[in-house]
C-alpha cells in the first residue's frame, strides 16, 4: 500500500501540468532534487535514526507503523514476532532482512515524497490538515466505543501519543490530497483493455465455487429400534427409507419428517446442511455429490446406500463452478488497469529511490531495527 503512494506520486513529479520548456525543466530539476534528498544515519538518544532531508526517522516510527505485509495491515513488530520467537539474533536478522528493507525503503519515500507535496501545498493547508487529523483522531476513539484512555493506551502500545498520530495522519491525509487531485484522466480505457484484464484476473479474484446445498434423512441401521434382536437391521433400514420416501413423494414435508427420523447431525434443521463444494464431501457423503450433479434443485433422491447407511436427499440449491460477471466487478478491473499504468510508469523512479536509500548507510540502521524487534518479541511478557 505504501508502495502504491509512493509510487503514484512519483510519477506526478515527472509529468504534472502544461508548463513551457523552461519551466518544465525547472520543475524536474526540483523534482529530481526531492527524489534525491540526503540520507543520513545518526547517533541519537536511543539509539541510531535515519535523517532524510531533514525529517526524522526513528526505529520506534518503523516498527510501530500500520502496513501491509502478506495481505493484512499489521506493525512490523507484530508480523515478525513470530519468527523472531523460534530464532536466534542472527538467523532472524538474515531471514527478514529483505522484507524489512522494502518496509524501510517504503518510509523513506513516502518522507521524501510528502516533503514536496508538503511544499507544493503551501502553508494555507494547515488549517484544513488539522481538521481532517482531529477528524481521523475521533474516528480511531470510536474504534474503542468511545473511550478516550482506552484509545490512548493503544497508541502507547504502538510507540505514539496522540500528537504523534495526529503529525501522522496528516502526513497521510496531504499525500492522499495530492494523489487524488493529480490522478491521470486523460488516457482512456478500452473496452478490450477491460476484458483482458478481466480475464487475467478472474481465476485469482472472481472465480466461483461450485456448490451445492441439500436436505438429508440420515438411516443408520444400527440405530435403529428394533423388539426381535435376530432381524436384519440393514434390511429393516432399506425398507424404512423406502416408506419414508414414499411419504415425501405423497406431499409430507421433508425436512419435519428429518427431524422425526434422521440419525444426522442436522436433524434439529430439518437435515439441512449449509452450502458445501462437492469436492469437499468425504466418504460416506461423496456419494450425495455425485446424485446431485445429475438433480435439480427441488428434486429428492434415494434410497441411496453407502457403507451401510441409507440416504434420502432433497437438492435445496445447486450451483456450477464459474466466474463473477464482468459486469459486476468492472469496477475492480478499472482500478487495476490503472494501479498497473502507474506502476509501470514509476518503477524506474522507485527503483531510483532504493538506491538512493543504499547510499545512506541504511544496512546498519536496518540492523538496529530487527535487534530491537528481536529482544521485544523475546521479552517475557
Amino acid at each position: 500500500m505504501h508502495r502504491c503512494v509512493c509510487l503514484l506520486l512519483l510519477v506526478f513529479l515527472l509529468t504534472g501540468g502544461c508548463d513551457d520548456g523552461n519551466q518544465r525543466l525547472k520543475k524536474v530539476e526540483l523534482e529530481r532534487a526531492a527524489v534525491t534528498q540526503k540520507i543520513e544515519l545518526v547517533e541519537a538518544k536511543g539509539g541510531l535514526v535515519l535523517m532524510v532531508g531533514g525529517d526524522t526517522l526513528t526505529s520506534d516510527e518503523i516498527i510501530s507503523s500500520q502496513v501491509l505485509l502478506d495481505g493484512a495491515v499489521i506493525t512490523p513488530v507484530e508480523h515478525f514476532k513470530p519468527i523472531a520467537q523460534t530464532l536466534d539474533v542472527k538467523p532472524f536478522t538474515e531471514r527478514t532482512r529483505d522484507q524489512f528493507e522494502q518496509i524501510l525503503v517504503d518510509s523513506i519515500s513516502n518522507i521524501v515524497l510528502y516533503q514536496y507535496a508538503r511544499r507544493q501545498a503551501g502553508d494555507n493547508i494547515d488549517e484544513g490538515l488539522e481538521k481532517a487529523a482531529q477528524s481521523e483522531y475521533r474516528r480511531f476513539v470510536l474504534g474503542f466505543g468511545g473511550d478516550q484512555a482506552k484509545a490512548d493506551e493503544e497508541l502507547e502500545k504502538r510507540g505514539l501519543d496522540r500528537k504523534s498520530f495526529m503529525e501522522r495522519a496528516k502526513r497521510r491525509i496531504l499525500v492522499d490530497m495530492y494523489v487524488r487531485s493529480k490522478l491521470p484522466h486523460d488516457r482512456p480505457i478500452t473496452y478490450r483493455e477491460l476484458m483482458d484484464c478481466y480475464d487475467e484476473m478472474k481465476d485469482e479474484f472472481f472465480a466461483i465455487d461450485a456448490r451445492i446445498r441439500f436436505r438429508l434423512i440420515d438411516i443408520r441401521p444400527a440405530r435403529l429400534e428394533v423388539t426381535d434382536p435376530n432381524r436384519d437391521r440393514q434390511q429393516l433400514a432399506e425398507k424404512w427409507a423406502a416408506r419414508l420416501l414414499a411419504r415425501v413423494e405423497s406431499g409430507e414435508d421433508f425436512g419435519e419428517l428429518a427431524k422425526q427420523h434422521s440419525h444426522g447431525s442436522w436433524r434439529a434443521f430439518g437435515g439441512l446442511w449449509r452450502p458445501v463444494q462437492p469436492t469437499a464431501l468425504r466418504a460416506p457423503y461423496d456419494i450425495l455429490a455425485a446424485e446431485a450433479e445429475k438433480m435439480r434443485p427441488g428434486q429428492v433422491a434415494g434410497p441411496i446406500v453407502a457403507e451401510g447407511r441409507i440416504f434420502i436427499m432433497k437438492l435445496e440449491e445447486k450451483q456450477a463452478a464459474g466466474y463473477e460477471l464482468f459486469e459486476a466487478v468492472q469496477e475492480q478491473v478499472r482500478k487495476k488497469i490503472l494501479l498497473d499504468r502507474q506502476s509501470e510508469a514509476l518503477e524506474p523512479l522507485y527503483a531510483r529511490v532504493r538506491r538512493q536509500a543504499k547510499l545512506g548507510r541504511t544496512d546498519e540502521f536496518i540492523e538496529f531495527c530487527l535487534e530491537k524487534i528481536h529482544r521485544m518479541s523475546r521479552r517475557q511478557p
